[in-house]
C-alpha cells in the first residue's frame, strides 16, 4: 500500500513538472510592446483626434445582430455538418 501511495504521488508530481515552452517563450511580449509604445509617444493620451472607424449606430446594429445570432450554431466542419 505504501509503495502505491509513493508511486501515485510521484506520478502527480511529474505531471506538474511539465513545461510550456511555447507559452513561456512569449510570456509578457504584448505587455512589453505596449509599455514601449507608451514610452515612445508619451503625449498620445492628449491626442483629441478621433480614431477612424465604425460610428455608434453601425456598431450598435452589428452588436445586436451578433447577440441575435448567438443562439444559432454553425455546422461543424469536422463532421460534415451532421447533427
Amino acid at each position: 500500500m505504501r509503495h502505491l501511495l509513493i508511486l501515485l504521488a510521484a506520478g502527480m508530481l511529474s505531471a506538474c513538472a511539465q513545461t510550456t515552452p511555447q507559452w513561456d517563450s512569449r510570456f509578457g511580449v504584448d505587455t512589453r510592446a505596449t509599455l514601449a509604445l507608451q514610452i515612445a509617444v508619451p503625449a498620445a493620451g492628449r491626442n483629441t483626434d478621433p480614431v477612424a472607424g465604425m460610428d455608434g449606430h453601425a456598431a450598435r446594429a452589428a452588436y445586436e445582430r451578433y447577440q441575435k445570432a448567438g443562439g444559432e450554431q454553425q455546422p461543424s466542419v469536422l463532421n460534415g455538418g451532421a447533427k
